[in-house]
């Protein structure tokens, strides 16, 4: 481990306008440079110079399409450190119950780059390790079990080819706002894409935040006994619901 790496990217991370850019485009989007001016409330210009150092410093990429260019995170590592930084530090009540309905929506489900995080990835996470879906390979990894693969083969989730090999396909995420961890990798991927498919999640345009579809509330009570009224009480049922799972 590098000490200069680790203050090179600390640098690039830290400064609240380049942080504004990274967490926007933490949902896995592609995004040009003039969008991601308006998201940090800066000149185009300003914009330009700060993209210009994420992408030295290893954090972005850029593709090319015509006269555009579209920026987006170099790969989930970055989102990872993103969501481990923000979990660092406490989060109060009052954050948990705040009145601010984005705040809310984004605590309850939004994407962590490709997965699904908040309450509701953390969740699904409890009620498969609770239900022997997924068990914990290491401190980094999950696995998912035999009967996981027969779950998700009988809601029709092909798991045969990112899972051929078992090795790395589910990682540990921390989630920032929980404090608990949600699943990532390419079995994070894997379930999002399904869960979209189904109509059970449907994704926020211009946000993070994703929305439970009515087909989806009834979908994870039926095969993961998730109830999302419970989850959505931020001082009780949801930490009842913890506990127990």
């Amino acid at each position: 481990m590098s000490q200069h790496n680790i203050s090179t990217v600390a640098h690039l991370i830290a400064e609240p306008v380049r942080a504004v850019i990274l967490i926007t485009l933490a949902d896995g989007s592609a995004r040009s440079a003039g969008a991601l001016a308006d998201a940090a409330g800066v000149t185009a210009q300003t914009a330009s110079s700060h993209l210009s150092k994420l992408l030295d410093g290893g954090l972005l990429r850029v593709e090319c399409k015509g006269r555009h260019r579209y920026y987006s995170l170099a790969g989930p590592h970055v989102p990872r450190v993103l969501e481990s930084l923000a979990s660092v530090g406490p989060v109060t009540q009052e954050w948990r119950s705040t009145p601010n309905r984005c705040a809310r929506e984004l605590r309850f489900a939004r994407c962590c780059y490709d997965h699904l995080a908040g309450q509701v990835g953390v969740a699904v996470t409890q009620a498969m390790l609770a239900r022997a879906y997924l068990v914990e390979r290491s401190e980094y990894e999950y696995e998912l079990t035999p009967a996981g693969h027969a779950l998700l083969q009988r809601l029709g989730l092909d798991v045969g080819g990112p899972f051929a090999n078992q090795t790395g396909h589910a990682h540990r995420c921390l989630d920032w706002t929980e404090r608990q961890y949600h699943i990532a990798g390419p079995l994070g991927a894997h379930l999002m894409n399904g869960f979209c498919a189904w109509t059970w999640l449907r994704r926020g345009r211009d946000t993070r935040a994703v929305t439970v579809t009515p087909a989806g509330s009834d979908a994870l009570r039926e095969h993961f006994g998730i109830d999302l009224d419970a989850l959505k009480n931020p001082t009780s049922a949801f930490n009842d619901y913890r506990e127990s799972a």
